[in-house]
């Protein structure tokens, strides 16, 4: 369950975390086990529109094709 922290708690532990050349989002801490995991945000276009849900089959392909032919303009 996630618990809100005050600002200045925030501002300590990415100072801390900065020390350990960690500065990604979103980190899960084990205090148990004294572990720290980084979670990346590696969530695809799919699992971007199926968590829609509110797409027609039809509307997510025309969106899909619209990102891979932006993709491709990118690497051009």
């Amino acid at each position: 369950m996630a618990k809100k922290i005050d600002h200045e708690t925030v501002i300590q532990l990415k100072s801390i975390l900065g020390k350990l050349n960690l500065s990604n989002q979103k980190i899960l801490l084990d205090l148990q086990n004294e572990t720290l995991e980084v979670q990346e945000d590696d969530a695809g276009i799919e699992d971007l529109l199926e968590a829609a849900g509110t797409l027609s089959p039809e509307r997510a392909n025309e969106l899909m094709l619209d990102v891979r032919n932006a993709r491709e303009e990118w690497n051009r």
